[in-house]
């Protein structure tokens, strides 16, 4: 690859990191957009709620499976060309589901979404690696962290507003003028490099088993981690298949990948201590970052009531606030030893988390949003330099493997942390709700007191003492959940904490370099 190391691109390289980080925010804003619209997508389906999900469950499947494969497609088909192709396809089936007429046909038009979708972000991570020299990358990054953080933060406030003032279908048809100028964009800016044109696309073969577990695996593993809590996880069997099977599919791609000659996906990559290091760490923010995310707009919206618009806008301002600090992480890397800063990310986050513990059923929007903008500062220290980090040693010719296995890690753990996070918080509901049981009786004093204060101020509001008392036994038993929950939401906040501090210690193991001292690429 040295014969090319001076290679440049004809256009602005941060044109092109502009115009590919457009496609990949467009796809990852879809994972979460269209979370809110599923009331609305059911009852014009005439389906139930929990039919309506698998228009979630399809797509993340099809992507999933896409992910670790999309460098070998990449390789095959050209990468420009095959960027393009997810990007269209993308696009018209994205025009698909907003004229969808019934479910089925939503579902099968979002695996198609989902398919081409998955080809988005490794390919956008890897034309940015090959445009841009290591020195450079880690602003590069900050661009790149616009589709890949905060798209999945303003997707649940855009996707209310949406559905609130217009209609759902308008969550999908958004992407079709968007993936138009993408589309048209790319092929005017982007190209591929000497190396990539060179590659003899004819000796790759095709890998059909490993292409066969990969999707069997993570196949299986993104229907049960999405419909595990509803179908109340080991105790179906429908789930525990899809568990034994996933098992299967993983352990059996993991190994046929390390020894076949030609593998759809090289997990050797993984031998570069950078790359494994970021891989493992980049699993661990998005675990907190996507399961974070499910739970501020979920605790807002239902039990404090607030409306889905609502609920987002407690997310908005973290949002811009990392927008805000990204650019100034990138300003301390070359001064500052990267490690330092993702171990201080890391720290921070944990910080953040714990500050949560002054939740209470009756908070305030404001007190409500400084939590989660609080969290978003961290976000803000962890992505670009674990990112820089991951890919600071690795040779050209690994950058789209690595991002394929990046991209993958990535998701999956999203997946992981999104499930883990809403279960948790129905299991310590539950283990909450029958610690205080014995608390909520006539023997207990305090019980007696509140019930009897509450009735005589009900009496002095007019209603008849038998009326009082019904009505103050009922707000009781509803100030009893409402504080079991809300004590399952602290305890879930501070075992996420406490995992992200197990992640400082891991961060020491990375190379001591700064951002632009690194080798590695070009």
């Amino acid at each position: 690859m040295s014969d090319h190391a001076g290679w440049k691109p004809k256009s602005n390289p941060w044109l092109i990191a502009v115009v590919v980080t457009l496609a990949a925010f467009m796809e990852v804003l879809d994972t979460t957009i269209v979370n809110v619209a599923l009331p609305h997508i059911s009852g014009a389906m005439s389906a139930s709620y929990d039919e309506a999900t698998w228009t979630l469950t399809a797509y993340l499947v099809a992507n999933g499976i896409v992910l670790p494969i999309s460098a070998f497609l990449s390789k095959l088909l050209g990468r420009k060309r095959y960027f393009l192709i997810c990007i269209g396809a993308f696009t018209v089936c994205s025009l698909l589901c907003g004229l969808a007429t019934d479910l089925w046909q939503l579902i099968v038009f979002r695996i198609l979404q989902g398919f081409f979708g998955g080809g988005l972000q490794p390919n956008q991570q890897s034309i940015i690696l090959d445009t841009f020299p290591p020195e450079q990358r880690s602003r590069a990054f900050s661009i790149s962290a616009v589709a890949i953080v905060v798209a999945p933060v303003i997707g649940p406030t855009l996707g209310g507003w949406i559905t609130d003032n217009l209609t759902w279908r308008w969550v999908f048809l958004i992407n079709v003028p968007i993936g138009v100028i993408t589309t048209i964009a790319v092929m005017q800016f982007v190209e591929d490099p000497p190396w990539e044109q060179k590659k003899d696309r004819k000796e790759l073969g095709l890998d059909y088993i490993g292409i066969g577990l990969i999707a069997l695996g993570l196949g299986c593993l993104q229907v049960f981690l999405d419909r595990g809590e509803d179908d109340d996880w080991f105790k179906s069997g429908f789930i525990m298949t899809f568990a034994i099977l996933s098992a299967i599919g993983i352990v059996g791609a993991i190994f046929w990948l390390l020894y076949a000659k030609k593998p759809v996906v090289d997990l050797r990559v993984l031998k570069d201590r950078n790359f494994a290091l970021g891989s493992i760490c980049m699993a661990g923010f998005a675990t907190i970052l996507y399961g974070s995310a499910v739970l501020v707009p979920q605790l807002a919206q239902q039990q404090l009531g607030y409306t889905a618009t609502l609920a987002g806008l407690v997310l908005s301002p973290g949002a811009m606030m990392i927008v805000a600090i990204i650019p100034v992480v990138s300003k301390l890397m070359p001064i500052i030893q990267t490690r330092f800063l993702v171990g201080f990310g890391f720290f921070l986050m944990a910080c953040a988390l714990f500050y949560t513990h002054h939740l209470v059923p009756n908070i305030d929007f404001k007190t409500l949003t400084i939590m989660r903008s609080s969290q978003s500062i961290a976000i803000a220290f962890l992505f670009v330099p674990i990112t820089t980090l991951a890919y600071l040693t690795l040779k050209t010719s690994e950058n789209a493997d690595a991002s394929a296995l990046f991209t993958m890690f990535r998701n999956v753990a999203g997946s992981i942390g999104i499930s883990l996070a809403t279960a948790s918080i129905v299991e310590r509901t539950q283990a909450n709700m029958a610690h205080m049981a014995v608390h909520m009786t006539p023997l207990n004093p305090n019980y007696n007191d509140s019930i009897q204060r509450l009735t005589h101020t009900l009496m002095d509001m007019g209603q008849t003492m038998q009326q009082a008392m019904t009505t103050a036994t009922g707000l009781m038993y509803k100030q009893y959940i409402s504080q079991s929950t809300i004590l399952a939401y602290l305890d879930v906040f501070g075992a996420v904490a406490i995992f992200a501090l197990c992640f400082v210690p891991i961060t020491f193991f990375f190379s001591p370099v700064k951002a632009s001292g690194g080798g590695g690429g070009h």
